[in-house]
């Protein structure tokens, strides 16, 4: 007969007693499947050029029709066959650049691969401030949103003849899931264009000169 190992039965108690030990529930413990958003930018609609991975479109500042150009994106979702989406809120917000740390232009793609842009284009996490306002709900997907530059800044209350280099609106999403749930902020591991995760959690448009 085979005999048992001594170093089987140590691990096996030293499991057990590290489960009796336990005397905090975490948060993370409960788990759920859930649905991302996804983007498409229409990259042919972008006054200056971009990337399609960027999620990214652009307002050409030096032009005389600035309030005339036109930014496009198709908004999907994805569930895994986990989960379902019943609705998107979609915010929209205008955000005054900072003085530094913008992205480069033109938008540099990293490496190895070269298909992804080696900076986020816009601030992670998302989440929906209190200047952004409710754009739309959509219930019926693939939604095409298209919109001008005049559009976007009558809608946020914003004076393009104020909007400087870098400057930009920007879209972002709550999902209401089919049983219920409804998922309002999103973290860095799920949509990060630099590093090409798995959701598109926000899109822009952002205002540069050739």
């Amino acid at each position: 007969m085979k005999k048992s190992s001594p170093i089987l039965y140590s691990l096996l108690l030293l499991l057990v007693l590290l489960d009796a030990c336990k005397t905090e529930d975490y948060v993370w413990e409960n788990w759920a499947y859930t649905a991302v958003p996804l983007v498409v930018v229409n990259t042919a609609k972008s006054a200056l050029p971009t990337v399609a991975t960027s999620n990214t479109s652009f307002f050409d500042l030096g032009a005389a029709n600035v309030g005339a150009q036109e930014f496009e994106y198709i908004l999907k979702w994805e569930g895994f066959g986990k989960a379902e989406v019943q609705s998107i809120d979609v915010y929209l917000g205008f955000v005054k650049a900072p003085a530094t740390g913008n992205p480069a232009y033109p938008i540099v793609l990293s490496q190895p691969g070269g298909k992804y842009p080696s900076v986020t284009q816009f601030p992670l996490p998302s989440r929906v401030g209190t200047s952004d306002k409710l754009y739309a709900t959509v219930t019926e997907f693939p939604k095409t949103f298209t919109v001008t530059a005049a559009q976007l800044a009558a809608f946020t209350g914003t004076n393009l003849s104020s909007v400087v280099q870098n400057d930009y609106f920007v879209f972002k999403f709550m999902l209401t899931l089919k049983d219920g749930r409804r998922i309002e902020g999103f973290q860095e591991n799920v949509c990060d264009e630099a590093r090409g995760e798995v959701g598109d959690c926000r899109v822009g448009v952002r205002f540069r000169r050739k």
